[in-house]
């Protein structure tokens, strides 16, 4: 039985944390992946600026964790990853196209916006999930002034968000945050200690 989009939504943000994937390659796209699933992280993103991020895609999914696309800019792209098997998409901007394509098929969007305006308009066009984006021109604090104004707004900090700052998004009220190279930076073996040291973190500050 296909799980509804409100549950698939929620499960995107279980962790408080979305690993995001950008590599030179496929082979290396989905490497990165499945370290990244196997030190227990649930909610994988692997960006469509990947070369054959498609194909990356298609190898990762199935499996308990959740693979979904990044980058996703139109309806063609949002067709194409759900086809290769991703299970929520996310967008660095706000395309209400993608938005549409991808609830035809249940599957959850996370939304770009930048300001207070783009976050609602996000919301009032059906985006399950905002992402905030570039984070890096952002703040905690920032994130808690306009949480008093949207307090229903669910927002996913990226871009510029670090392991060691990933606790402060979530303690100012974010419902996620999405992290990229950091997570997969150096040998494979420090994977599982780093993704384990951050989930614990971030259940320290939700």
């Amino acid at each position: 039985m296909a799980e509804y989009r409100w549950r698939l939504a929620e499960r995107v943000v279980s962790d408080r944390v979305i690993g995001i994937i950008r590599a030179p390659d496929a082979d290396t796209a989905a490497e990165l992946g499945t370290r990244l699933i196997g030190a227990g992280l649930h909610s994988v993103e692997v960006s469509l600026s990947t070369p054959a991020a498609l194909s990356a895609i298609r190898r990762l999914a199935g499996g308990a964790a959740l693979v979904g696309a990044g980058t996703v800019l139109d309806a063609q792209q949002a067709g194409a990853a759900i086809e290769a098997g991703a299970r929520f998409l996310v967008c660095p901007t706000l395309s209400t196209d993608v938005i549409r394509s991808a609830h035809r098929h249940g599957v959850p969007v996370v939304a770009g916006a930048a300001t207070p305006t783009e976050v609602l308009t996000a919301l009032e066009h059906g985006a399950d999930l905002v992402k905030i984006f570039p984070a890096s021109q952002s703040s905690p604090g920032s994130l808690r002034d306009l949480l008093q104004a949207l307090p229903y707004a669910p927002l996913v900090p990226t871009g510029g968000v670090s392991a060691a700052t990933a606790p402060e998004w979530i303690a100012a009220g974010a419902a996620a945050v999405g992290i990229g190279g950091e997570l997969t930076r150096g040998p494979a073996a420090e994977t599982p200690g780093r993704v384990a040291a951050l989930l614990s973190a971030l259940r320290t500050s939700a």
